[in-house]
């Protein structure tokens, strides 16, 4: 709920405030609001959402960021138990842990939030003409305006330059707002609210290259930064979706990209650090401009490529073999501007033709992330102590706490990061504030609650067709006007209307008012996928007071606009036709109820490593009794071979303690060399069977966390096994660790990166090799000074602060050689020593290292065990053998399958405060579940008619999920479906030959009426 202006005297309590309004502050929100808090969310800018919303898709997936982050806003927005405070700023943070008294400044909107409707009337009138911040000042806006179109709250504010507020010159939007909504006698307002917990999430700034006027930003009209580009390439930017360059609004053909700007930079007003994102939205964008135009020519001017991250590397790989694209390793500088032309010219070095200068009609510049503005006044106010680079200081060994108790951290504020592990992050932040609170859980929260569902079961159909432009996405294709005059020509439609955005808030709460006002008792949004958005129109008509299923979505984006995108008049046809089968299948829906489940309290989790102990002691702190799977015969896992780490953590120390607690705690159960035989039950309610020393053991619980790590691969190349001087890093470690001989009177190291990764069978990067190597280097350095180390790479990969440490390296003299995968390097005995051969493809010669220890940067590889653990539990492995998440952006430690979570290295490699972070979130997810004391299953599930089963047993052997057995009937055998375990796929619907089992919402009646329609055109 979004909280309009306040008495000064107001009394506000609550149990968290989370500081920040972007993805990281909405999610963090809503999951403690759902496990039982009361929330204060306070955003500076007018509206939630942050700089995702200004994205236009999302990597490597390409989603459209609005819209799977909007159904969040709303989410939010809905939820009884979180209060949106937007323009608004903390003014001063007193008090203890527990028990803080956040003084806040809401800024005047000139704008009574009660009273507007977002109607934009008053935008319309406004004479005044302001660069548009949400486009990067990129397009006009007025003095007065919303926002954005899906803003929460969606209501207008003022911006300074109104003439009012100059001179008292212009009143025109006071004399057209017929709600009343302008009130200029608005003045800033303190707000004291008490909480016992903060959360931070201010997220973070883009670099700003126009202070140093790098690369010509500023100057040169055709120089924009990629936030410029992303407005651009978005069909809600300045241009709806068409990419023009600012000089002349020509489309440009030939367009570069220049990596790295204002990250990993020593130089004054640069940032020494990785930001760690920009690689690969740089490849984003190249992928969705080739899309806009496939003919354009693109050029990546880049130093090393960072696809890290799950996914990232074929990511890179598709945008690599696009027709005209080339990515070019060289710094470059802009040289200058054509005055006629207006294109841009850029020098840049090459391997083979020296130093070349070339002109761009377009030049995109990919800047880094910066800590947000005023990091030092936020971090002064909440007495919290910064990082060296000026992001938020952690623990460690805890990267969701400040070094204030009581206050927690999500999302970029600690450091560069993409969207998955700011939503990671929000989670963990939640499960530790939490803890913190337990004792306070439930008792200022309240339930949602709902109006009495109408009985229609005696009317007859009477649909609502709501159209959504989708801002440009739809109506620039679709002739959306044309599809509302078919539609209500259609059987059983009463009401036709179109709107801009249906998933906005006023446009959501209309489609509810005008369920009511008409009497519709059926509805059908032609907008988007339903992926994202048939929760939150389901939920509109829950609150119209509509049963649910009730309601169909009509895909015409995903269908027509995007697919369709130069076919208008045949995209408007099909958009037609898709709305007359929505129509057809809508009048035949029939009401469902879902059914509630009681929720077993306890928790398992699969694994004793890091991520597993982790996400125990979170869930056992807060009361919940959890079982600890481990197959091995001691906790610890990979991190027992870990023993240092680049900022000092003694490793082996602090594991033995995290063991400790583990073992000791009361509402742990520790289960070591133990094997998982059978996995049954349902979201709330599992039955687990493990197998350890010689029994089984049956273990109930409400909640699943898989966090089974990851194993290190055992080379076969490069003499490994064969020759003892041949090791991994994580065996050098060891070595250096034990102060082994060999490790120590070695004169020469050579370091060999992607090693089993990167290539045909393991098209993926480890993430953690890269760091693995500067650490271990920087070690082997601080005990010999004088020890020769080469590292061979293909690309430096360390990300985020890692910087430093490969910086660190090259500044200790460890000499690094890049090689092509085509020309891998050769490894060899030569007398005594080692021999390692590689081509320098500077130099454009073979180098012949001598070498005592050759270190090989093994890939990290997916446990032996995983294809079992998901065999069991029911849940999907990714292409590499990796634990495939729920949603790669907004869902990564969910599992598809509900009440199963994933977390640590089994979902993907990564570095040991990413593993603990993630633990985190994986517990905090499970505790939007096991705090509830029943959870919700859906309706649309299968059923039998028994008097058309013949026993066959096809539905069962096809049913993945165990939900059908045989059970006795006066007639016989006969297939019964508990509803409980059916996750709804159909698939025994399709396999039964006879046609006794049926879906519920999808039956034949509504399925064929479909079809009908779609030929009847």
């Amino acid at each position: 709920m979004s909280q309009r202006f306040l008495r000064p005297d107001a009394n506000l309590r609550g149990d968290v405030m989370v500081v920040g309004g972007g993805i990281s502050g909405i999610q963090a929100a809503l999951d403690l609001a759902t496990a039982g808090f009361k929330v204060y969310l306070v955003e500076k800018t007018p509206t939630i959402g942050g700089k995702m919303s200004q994205l236009d898709k999302t990597f490597p997936t390409n989603d459209c960021s609005m819209c799977i982050e909007s159904p969040k806003f709303i989410e939010c927005d809905r939820h009884p138990n979180i209060e949106i405070m937007t323009y608004t700023e903390v003014a001063g943070v007193e008090g203890t842990p527990g028990n803080f008294t956040v003084t806040l400044t809401r800024k005047p909107r000139y704008v009574d939030e009660d009273k507007c409707t977002g109607c934009t009337v008053c935008v319309e009138y406004c004479p005044v003409k302001i660069p548009d911040p949400f486009n990067q000042n990129l397009s006009l806006n007025k003095a007065v305006h919303i926002y954005f179109s899906q803003a929460v709250p969606l209501v207008t504010y003022i911006d300074d330059t109104c003439l009012y507020l100059k001179d008292k010159t212009c009143s025109i939007c006071t004399g057209v707002c017929e709600n009343d909504a302008i009130n200029f006698n608005q003045t800033p307002q303190k707000v004291q609210v008490k909480v016992g917990a903060i959360v931070l999430s201010p997220g973070y700034e883009i670099f700003d290259p126009k202070i140093r006027g790098d690369y010509g930003y500023g100057t040169c009209e055709n120089v924009v930064t990629s936030m410029d580009f992303e407005r651009l390439l978005c069909a809600t930017g300045p241009h709806e979706g068409h990419i023009l360059r600012p000089s002349d609004k020509h489309h440009p053909r030939k367009v570069a990209w220049i990596q790295c700007v204002g990250s990993r930079q020593v130089t004054p007003g640069g940032n020494s650090y990785c930001s760690a994102v920009c690689c690969s939205y740089t490849q984003k964008q190249v992928i969705l401009a080739k899309d806009h135009g496939p003919d354009m020519q693109a050029t990546i001017f880049h130093n090393d490529i960072r696809s890290y991250g799950k996914d990232f590397e074929r990511f890179y790989q598709r945008a690599e073999k696009l027709p005209g694209v080339t990515f070019i390793r060289s710094y470059v500088s802009v040289s200058g501007e054509d005055p006629v032309t207006r294109n841009v010219k850029i020098r840049y070095s090459t391997t083979d033709g020296g130093v070349k200068e070339e002109e761009f009609e377009l030049v995109v510049l990919s800047v880094g992330l910066n800590p947000p503005a005023g990091a030092s006044e936020l971090a002064q106010k909440f007495g919290v102590e910064l990082g060296p680079q000026g992001f938020c200081k952690t623990n460690p060994v805890n990267p969701i706490e400040t070094t204030r108790p009581g206050i927690f951290l999500s999302g970029a504020f600690r450091g560069p990061m993409d969207i998955p592990e700011a939503v990671m992050t929000a989670s963990a932040a939640g499960a530790l504030a939490g803890q913190f609170l337990k004792a306070r859980r439930g008792r200022l929260s309240t339930e949602r609650v709902y109006p009495i569902e109408r009985d229609v079961s005696g009317e007859e159909a009477k649909i609502g067709v709501f159209v959504c432009r989708c801002g440009a996405n739809i109506g620039r294709v679709v002739d959306v006007p044309g599809v509302c005059d078919y539609a209500k020509t259609l059987p059983n439609v009463v009401h036709v209307e179109e709107s801009l955005f249906a998933c906005a808030t006023n446009t959501a709460k209309a489609i509810g008012d005008t369920v009511r006002d008409k009497g519709l008792n059926r509805v059908v949004v032609a907008a988007c996928t339903p992926r994202t958005h048939e929760p939150l129109f389901r939920d509109t008509l829950r609150e119209a007071g509509i049963n649910q299923y009730f309601f169909d979505m009509a895909n015409i984006r995903e269908h027509c606009s995007w697919v369709h995108s130069k076919e208008q008049a045949d995209a408007t046809k099909k958009a037609k036709d898709i709305v007359r089968m929505s129509v057809a299948r809508t009048s035949l829906l029939e009401p469902l109820q879902e059914f509630s489940l009681p929720v077993n309290k306890g928790a398992l989790v699969v694994g004793g490593g890091v991520a597993g102990m982790t996400s125990a002691l979170t869930l056992a702190e807060q009361g919940f009794q959890t079982y600890l799977i481990e197959k091995a015969s001691d906790l610890g896992g990979m991190a027992r071979r870990i023993h240092y780490t680049t900022d000092g953590l003694d490793v082996q120390a602090w594991l033995n303690e995290l063991k400790k607690k583990t073992y000791r705690h009361q509402l742990i159960r520790v289960i070591t060399d133990a094997a998982i035989t059978e996995v049954s039950g349902y979201v709330g309610n599992f039955v687990t069977k493990v197998r350890t020393k010689g029994r089984v053991v049956e273990l109930k619980h409400g909640a699943a966390i898989i966090a089974t790590g990851a194993d290190e691969y055992k080379p076969t190349e490069y003499l490994y096994g064969q020759d003892a001087r041949v090791m991994t890093q994580l065996e050098l470690e060891e070595k250096i660790v034990a102060g082994d001989e060999q490790v120590k009177q070695a004169r020469s190291v050579v370091m060999i990166q992607c090693v089993g990764c990167r290539q045909e069978d393991r098209n993926y990067c480890s993430r953690v090799c890269c760091s693995g190597a500067m650490k271990n280097a920087l070690k082997l350095k601080a005990g010999n000074k004088d020890v020769d180390i080469h590292v061979l790479f293909r690309d430096m990969r360390t990300y985020g602060f890692a910087e430093d440490s490969y910086r660190a390296a090259a500044g200790q003299d460890v000499k690094f050689i890049r090689y092509e995968p085509q020309d891998k390097p050769q490894v060899e005995v030569d007398g005594a020593g080692l021999k390692v051969t590689v081509r320098d493809p500077i130099l454009g010669k073979r180098l012949a290292l001598e070498a005592d220890t050759v270190v090989l940067a093994a890939a990290v590889i997916p446990s032996a065990g995983a294809e079992d653990t998901a065999r069991l539990f029911k849940v999907p492995l990714s292409p590499d053998g990796f634990f495939q998440e729920a949603h790669v952006k907004l869902r990564p430690v969910d599992f598809a399958a509900e009440g199963v979570y994933l977390c640590g290295t089994a979902q993907y490699p990564k570095h040991l405060s990413e593993v603990i972070g993630q633990a985190y979130g994986a517990a905090g997810r499970a505790l939007t579940l096991l705090t509830h004391d029943t959870v919700v299953a859906s309706g649309s599930v299968c059923e039998v008619n028994e008097s058309m089963c013949v026993s066959c047993g096809a539905c069962i052997t096809s049913c993945s999920y165990g939900a059908i057995e045989f059970h006795a009937t006066p007639r016989g055998r006969k297939a019964v479906i508990n509803p409980v375990l059916c996750k709804g796929d159909g698939l025994c619907n399709a396999k039964c030959p006879t046609g006794a089992v049926f879906l519920k919402h999808y039956t034949d009646a509504e399925v064929f009426g479909q079809i009908e329609a779609a030929l009847a055109g």
